[in-house]
This record gives C-alpha cells, sequence and structure tokens, in this order.
C-alpha cells in the first residue's frame, strides 16, 4: 500500500472547532461486516450494536496540560510540549524555538503564549535526538508546575487557543491516570450514562493504561505503509 492511497481533501469547515454539548451526540457509522450494509446513528446507540457478555477494553489515561510556553535567558520565545513525565522533578519533551536550548540553559516560564514570565522555570540537563531532558529541581514537581502554568495539547487541527473547559471535555469519562499528552479520542464519545447501559446489558469491561504521546500528532512519511513501524511509550 502506498502512502498516496490515503490521500484526500478534508474541507477545514467541516473539522469541528469544539465539542458538541452532548458526548453521545456525535455521530457513529456501522458497518455491518456480513451484509457489508452500512448505516448511520448517534453514537448514544452503541448499546444497541454489542451483545451480553462481549467484552469492551477501555484505556483509563488521563491527559496532562502538557503544552507550556517560555523564555531563554536571551528573551527569545519557546514553546515546550512534554513527550513523559519520568519522575516527580524530571520529564522529556519537545522544544520548538529559533534556536535549540542547550544543556544547562534556563527556561522561563509564562502563563500564555505571549504573556511575560512567572514564578516557574525549568532546566534543560540534556538532549536525546529531537527530545529534552527538563528538570524542576529546586522548585515545585513538574505536575504541579503543568497544572497551574500547562495548557492542553489539542490536536493540530484545532485551530484555537484551550480553554479551560478543554481540561475536562478532552478527557473520556473514565479517564484515571494522568500521563497522556493526547486524548485516546475515540472514547471521547462514551458518557456515563452509556457506560450505564453497557452494564445494563450485560457487556464486560477492562481497564489499560497506554499513555499517548506527541507521535500520534505526526504525519505517516513512509512511501510504503507496510514499511512504518511504531513505537509506544507507557
Amino acid at each position: 500500500m502506498q502512502r498516496t492511497d490515503f490521500s484526500y481533501t478534508l474541507p477545514p469547515e467541516l473539522i469541528a472547532q469544539h465539542p458538541l454539548p452532548e458526548r453521545g451526540a456525535s455521530r457513529l457509522l456501522h458497518l455491518n461486516g456480513a451484509s457489508g450494509c452500512i448505516t448511520h446513528h448517534s453514537f448514544s446507540a452503541f448499546a444497541d450494536f454489542v451483545e451480553p457478555d462481549d467484552l469492551l477494553v477501555f484505556n483509563n489515561t488521563r491527559v496532562i496540560p502538557a503544552r507550556l510556553w517560555g523564555r531563554k535567558a536571551t528573551g527569545g520565545k519557546i514553546e515546550i510540549l512534554v513527550e513523559r513525565i519520568t519522575g516527580s522533578h524530571t520529564a522529556i519533551a519537545h522544544i520548538r524555538s529559533s534556536k535549540s536550548p542547550r544543556a544547562g540553559s534556563i527556561l522561563s516560564l509564562c502563563p500564555g503564549e505571549g504573556e511575560e514570565p512567572g514564578p516557574y522555570s525549568v532546566s534543560v540537563t540534556a538532549r536525546d535526538g529531537a527530545l529534552f531532558h527538563l528538570s524542576s529541581q529546586g522548585g515545585p514537581p513538574l505536575s504541579e508546575i503543568l497544572r497551574e502554568t500547562g495548557h492542553m495539547p489539542l490536536p493540530p487541527y484545532i485551530d484555537r487557543a484551550d480553554e479551560l473547559a478543554d481540561r475536562e471535555r478532552y478527557q473520556t469519562v473514565y479517564a484515571e491516570r494522568e500521563g497522556a499528552v493526547a486524548a485516546p479520542t475515540a472514547g471521547l464519545h462514551f458518557s456515563d450514562a452509556l457506560l450505564a447501559q453497557l452494564d445494563q446489558r450485560g457487556v464486560r469491561r477492562v481497564s489499560v493504561t497506554l499513555h499517548v504521546g506527541a507521535g500520534t500528532f505526526q504525519p505517516v512519511r513512509a512511501e510504503r505503509i507496510e514499511a512504518v513501524s511504531y513505537t509506544h511509550l507507557t
């Protein structure tokens, strides 16, 4: 298979920039594998297409406010996207700036894009390819810094700034374990009411934790799809 086999144009006006008020109001396309029949529904009808004793596996990862803005000591602007928290005060991250910061650099964090630095900073301890190792030693834990200064890492096709409501709407209702920098988006359409319907129907549920990394936003670059390999960080 060639990458071009999957190329198509998606008009920007068809990309919703905000979620619907009700999670289950999104659209659901159903393909009957035996007959090939395709029907269209609301996602709230999902329980109609599963049977008692079926098993559904849910990813209970929770998205962290992983996007940060800041400034280098020179005053240059930077954007940080945390890839993974590695310890109470350490993380690996992508950094976008006009010139990559060197090991030992201090990055002052800003509460928002274009704003003046706030009270928090992190240091660059090393670089590993495209990723930078960051530390907040001498300050609060990184999880606390992210809660107070970080922004939700909305997908690049969402052409707007993140909002306070995104801290919950860009999560599944069953999210439990913090660590993802992107939501497992198929799960965003499940509501508490729909989960209750599945339980009443006798559908079994189990959870796994797979923290989704920033690589989920990266385009496929290989010309032959069979040549693509994937690595998951958990």
